[in-house]
């Protein structure tokens, strides 16, 4: 288990890097995120963005499509089956495992 925590004195550049490198870990790994929520409490879920656990979306002309947002990091919730965001300012702590045929 490899584990990462952003330290307290990123700056901006530090934090772009570190959302780049997160959404990388998040689509070849299933991955703890520890993050603060809005309202001040701590949670942790275990997310991903791999391809083949995602579930299939139909595709539709007629929904425009959301928002993106530089600050926030849309997840799949592996425990809640389902679309979850946190700020990527907000994150604590990264654990996950990458098998070295992943890389």
């Amino acid at each position: 288990m490899n584990v990462y925590e952003p330290a307290l004195d990123y700056n901006d550049n530090d934090w772009d890097v570190f959302s780049k490198w997160i959404k990388g870990i998040l689509i070849i790994s299933d991955t703890t995120v520890t993050f603060t929520k809005k309202d001040g409490a701590e949670r942790v879920m275990r997310c991903t963005l791999r391809p083949d656990a995602l579930p299939v979306q139909e595709v539709t002309e007629s929904k425009e499509p959301r928002k993106t947002s530089d600050s926030t990091l849309s997840v799949y919730d592996l425990e809640a089956n389902g679309w979850r965001s946190f700020t990527i300012r907000a994150v604590k702590r990264v654990e996950f495992a990458i098998d070295n045929d992943e890389i």
